[in-house]
């Protein structure tokens, strides 16, 4: 009788390889496989403080530029422009001080093979 196996052994696909002199392998948390994977988990806290500077400057050049007769009107510009600018100045010091960039969780990763392991390896491939 013949097995799963043995039946697509014909399929099997061909792989070729080349050699390396060294390989080095670095161990990655879930954490961090994650961040690389969705960039900084901050960096939504940078968005939505660009939007709302965007939208509070904007609404400053106009209450600076044009002439509002209605109170109201003046009283919303008014309340969009300090919402706009303050939420967007706290969002930008929350974004500053949790940002993690990549650069710092990659030379975290790096760091979990010491330097003078690679360099052993390095000497060793130009002395062979």
């Amino acid at each position: 009788m013949m097995s799963q196996t043995d039946s697509t052994s014909s399929s099997e696909i061909r792989v070729v390889r080349g050699k390396f002199d060294s390989l080095s392998l670095y161990e990655v948390t879930d954490n961090e496989l994650e961040i690389l994977e969705k960039g900084s988990p901050s960096s939504i806290y940078l968005n939505f403080a660009i939007l709302l500077l965007s939208a509070g400057i904007s609404f400053l050049i106009n209450l600076l530029s044009v002439n509002i007769q209605s109170i109201k009107t003046f009283t919303v510009f008014v309340v969009f422009t300090v919402i706009g600018i303050l939420g967007g100045i706290i969002l930008l010091v929350i974004w500053y001080r949790q940002r993690q960039s990549m650069s710092d969780i990659i030379r975290k990763i790096k760091q979990r093979i010491p330097s003078s392991e690679i360099s052993k390896e390095q000497n060793s491939e130009s002395e062979g």
